[in-house]
Parts: structure tokens; sequence; C-alpha cells
């Protein structure tokens, strides 16, 4: 009788001991850091892939983050973010000063972070000869004075330029609006959807002129966009301040880095945690080596990493 229990005294210690170690295991793996949690985060559209390959890698390190990305237009990203729906958003701008002041006002300071260079990029139908276009044409086509391809190349066979955006309130919208300095865009100009929604209406309408994010066409390794290249070309434009000259660059990241490509932009991680949490966490993962690295890969230029551009000459 007292060996049985001593047995079950045992048992009992052990059970015990076992349940407060599942209790302390639970709740250590409850507690948000850096590398552990649970959270959603708010990604303008036109970053969408970036920050998918940068979710992937961080989540295949850490295996107990989860990160949701809810993507969609510039404006209902800063939304979201405004609202505190999330604690971290990927877009192309900065806060305004209102902006920074109304989460001030809430004890709130907001973190930015640069996380890579971008441009948006100019797509046309395969059939479209017309793949070379001077930045001078483009600022007259923005302002109602160039609305046909045959302004463009007198030689052109086709009718009336059809420029084609994603969605309205989309952060490619506010770059031209932005980079022209106007109010309204012409009436030739009209939103599909999406990135992809402005691929499908190039590759079927010979007249249109797609304004995308680069990202979506910039990794020719990457499935999405290996199969969007065989369907649109991207459009070679002139440097700004050479737009009479004979060099016509297209969104490469070369050419982004040494600005001879004249619309890139710069790409943002802006986080609102109070606390050391999981946001953070993966904003300085994408900072760091690691996330500079599928930047890169992405077509896009690294902001906290230096790079190195070769040049090699056919002989």
């Amino acid at each position: 009788m007292n060996r049985i229990f001593k047995h079950a005294v045992f048992l009992l210690i052990f059970f015990a001991l076992f349940l407060s170690c599942q209790k302390f295991n639970q709740e250590q793996l409850s507690k948000e850091t850096s590398t552990r949690g649970d959270i959603k985060i708010a990604v303008d559209e036109a970053y969408k892939l970036l920050a998918d390959s940068e979710i992937a890698v961080f989540e295949s390190i850490y295996k107990y983050a989860n990160i949701t990305p809810l993507s969609g237009s510039e404006d209902s990203v800063l939304k979201l973010f405004m609202a505190d729906s999330v604690r971290l958003m990927i877009t192309s701008r900065k806060l305004t000063a209102n902006e920074e002041a109304y989460l001030k006002d809430q004890l709130i300071i907001p973190r930015t972070t640069q996380i890579a260079w971008d441009a948006i990029a100019f797509v046309v139908n395969m059939e479209n000869p017309d793949n070379k276009i001077r930045y001078n044409t483009v600022v007259d086509m923005f302002n109602g004075k160039v609305s046909t391809w045959k302004q463009i190349n007198p030689q052109s066979g086709l009718g009336d330029i059809e420029v084609v955006f994603d969605n309205q309130g989309s952060s490619n919208i506010r770059t031209v609006m932005a980079k022209f300095g106007i109010s309204s865009l012409p009436e030739y100009c009209f939103s599909a959807g999406s990135n992809p929604a402005v691929i499908d209406y190039v590759e079927n309408h010979p007249e249109a002129l797609g304004i995308i994010s680069v990202n979506w066409v910039s990794d020719p390794d990457d499935s999405i966009t290996h199969a969007f290249l065989k369907r649109v070309k991207v459009v070679g434009i002139t440097p700004e301040v050479y737009s009479e000259g004979p060099d016509f660059f297209t969104p490469h990241p070369a050419y982004i880095a040494d600005k001879s490509y004249p619309f890139i932009r710069e790409v943002y991680a802006i986080s609102r945690e109070s606390i050391t949490g999981l946001g953070k966490g993966f904003i300085s993962f994408v900072a760091a080596d690691k996330g500079q690295r599928i930047v890169l890969k992405m077509g896009m230029v690294p902001a906290t990493m230096p790079i190195r551009l070769v040049q090699i000459r056919s002989e």
C-alpha cells in the first residue's frame, strides 16, 4: 500500500508539472515578439508580389510567425492603417503631416523605413511596333496634347491611344499626376481594376498603353511575371533631362538605380506599433541583407544595401 501511495503521489506531481509546462509554453507562444505572433499588414497592390515573397521567406525562417497581407489600392491601404485595422503598411508614399499629427494625437509615433526604389512601367500590345517613346511625348500625352499613335509615329496603323491604369486611388495614378503636376487625367485614361487586369486589356487591345508597377513585369524567374512578359512589351523611354537623345531605357534595376529611367519612386514600410512586435521584426528583416536580396530579385533596387552596376561592352 505504501508503494502504491508513493507511485500515486509521483504521478500526481508529474502531471502537475506537465500541465504547468504546457501552460507556460502556451503563454510563451501566445506572447508576441519580433519573430513570433499573428498579424495582418496592408500592402499596396503594386507590391503584392514583393510582399508575398518577403513573407514566405520570413515565415520559413521563423515558424511561429504568421503574417497575413491585405492588398488593395493605395487609398484603401492607408484607410486600414489609419483605422488601426493593421499595424504595418507597404506603400509608395510617406504619411502627410496631417496624417502623422492625427496619429500622434492618439499617442502613436509612426516609423517609416524605406525598403526599395521602384518604378512604374509602360506596356504595349505585342503587335504594337512603337515600344519606344520620348519622355516629352509622355508629358504631352497626359496634358491632352497627344492622343493618337500617329502623333507618336506617323507610320503607325493604330488609332486613338487608350491609357489604362490599375484602379482608382492607386499609387500608379498618383505617381503620374504628381510627376506632371496635373489634377485630372485626360478622357482617354481609364481604370481596368488591377495590375493583372491592365495586362489582360493591353494584350487584347493593340491601341492600349498600360501603366503598372514594375514589380509585376520585372522578375523573369517568377512564374507570374514570366507569363506577363510573354503577353505584353515593356516600353523604353528617354531620360527626363535628355528627352531628345538617342537612348531609351526600360525600368531595369540598373536604370532605376542610376535614374536613367524617368519614372522612379520610393517604397516604404510604415509601422504604428508601440511595442517590439512582429511588424517591427518583419520590417527589420526586409531592410536587412536577406530581405534586400529579395527586393533585388524582384526587379527593384534595394534601399538599405549598396549595389554594384557593371557595364558589359560588346566588342
